[in-house]
């Protein structure tokens, strides 16, 4: 092997892997799935059902319908152009905050996350983590969504400032959160573990089987395609 190919390949070492969207797709679905979960209490619904007896009165927790609701998407990126679409299909109302409008898409832009928490339902953060972003939903924006308000967070933790969000949930202030990721991960604020207005995944919207299967199929062809002095199938990002 040539010096300066085993140097470029190294240079080029991280790769998001699955150009073509199946990660990327993982990410979509979760945020849909917890979004759902959250609004009709299903996992909440399944707690109580495992425990509901003949003395025990129908008394399970309600949820809401999610068509018509007004979902901000922060992050208008490929990911949250992705769960937008996902969401029209439920007849959900788009909008969306990011560093630049995006003239390809109909949805409402709004320069500022507090505004766009205050005409919203629903946000979801699908932005990445920089030093702008870093709490960018904090306890304004929190107030501004509101106590009927619900928060998906598939990002990173720190988008959230994470006590202000157990406190709001605690007391009411947002209705809910689903949540795939944790500021300071592997560790989850214990307080989320008793409220059944949350829905905790431990940062596996990519851990799927198939997901694993595909990332080995273009490793092994991306490879083939280097050392063969072909086009790479897949954009290195350096």
């Amino acid at each position: 092997m040539k010096q300066k190919g085993w140097r470029s390949l190294k240079k080029n070492r991280r790769w998001w892997l699955l150009q073509n969207g199946t990660i990327f797709t993982n990410f979509h679905n979760i945020a849909v799935a917890l979004l759902i979960d959250v609004h009709f209490k299903i996992s909440a619904g399944d707690r109580f059902a495992r425990n509901w007896g003949p003395c025990k009165p129908l008394a399970s927790p309600s949820g809401s319908k999610l068509g018509g609701k007004r979902v901000g998407i922060i992050g208008l990126g490929r990911i949250g152009g992705e769960v937008a679409k996902r969401l029209e299909a439920f007849d959900c109302i788009i909008m969306y905050h990011s560093r630049n409008k995006n003239p390809s898409v109909s949805y409402t832009f709004y320069s500022n996350v507090v505004d766009l928490a205050s005409n919203s339902d629903v946000l979801i953060l699908c932005c990445p983590l920089t030093e702008q972003t870093k709490y960018i939903v904090n306890k304004e924006v929190m107030l501004a969504l509101g106590k009927d308000g619900i928060i998906v967070n598939v990002g990173r933790g720190a988008l959230i400032d994470e006590k202000v969000l157990v406190q709001c949930l605690m007391k009411g202030e947002i209705r809910g959160a689903g949540l795939d990721v944790f500021e300071n991960e592997p560790n989850v604020p214990e307080e989320l573990f008793a409220l059944d207005n949350v829905v905790l995944s431990p940062h596996a919207a990519a851990y799927t089987l198939d997901c694993f299967m595909d990332a080995c199929e273009h490793v092994a062809k991306s490879l083939d395609a280097f050392f063969s002095s072909k086009s790479l199938i897949i954009s290195p990002i350096t």
